[in-house]
């Protein structure tokens, strides 16, 4: 099943919300979840905002599973976004020089994470969508597999940082009578 996926390349400077408000759209066909019905994270249940270097990964790591089961999230959707999270905060710290900040909330049916670092940006031949990695393939995993696991992947590159925001929906509660 391919999720949804968004890819905006920016250029200038914005913040965490607006990267988020301006590359969260839905795939054709899907009904909109565009900026107006993706609060921020100021706006709505915030988890945790923290920064990260290398040295914390699973620190971070064991803090998204604690928030997101206290949220309701469980079993194998809990595992696999934490995981995609986890992929996603480990690409910082690899690949744009190794600190970040990560911001996790709830907002409607919805978990949403956002990942920020300050690198270089994204280069343009690794914006389209991932294919399979190769079974021996060192490396390339990690934004394929938040594809596989996430609701939402949406993606905000430039010269000043990239943002990957990660959407999973939580499960429908019952309300007590």
């Amino acid at each position: 099943m391919r999720r949804s996926t968004t890819v905006v390349q920016r250029v200038g400077c914005t913040t965490v919300e607006e990267r988020l408000s301006q590359s969260v759209r839905s795939a054709p066909g899907v009904e909109s979840r565009g900026a107006a019905a993706s609060p921020s994270p100021v706006d709505a249940g915030q988890l945790l905002d923290r920064r990260f270097g290398r040295d914390e990964i699973a620190v971070v790591r064991h803090e998204v599973n604690g928030r997101l089961t206290g949220a309701g999230l469980v079993g194998d959707r809990l595992h696999g976004f934490v995981l995609a999270v986890n992929e996603v905060i480990t690409n910082v710290v690899l690949h744009a020089g190794g600190q970040g900040r990560v911001v996790l909330w709830l907002a409607g049916d919805s978990a949403w994470c956002t990942v920020t670092d300050s690198g270089p940006g994204i280069p343009a031949r690794f914006l389209r969508p991932p294919e399979v990695p190769e079974a021996f393939e060192i490396g390339g995993r990690g934004i394929w597999l938040a594809h596989q696991l996430c609701d939402e992947v949406t993606v905000a590159t430039g010269p000043i940082g990239t943002t990957i925001g990660l959407r999973i929906a939580l499960p429908h509660r019952t309300s007590p009578a």
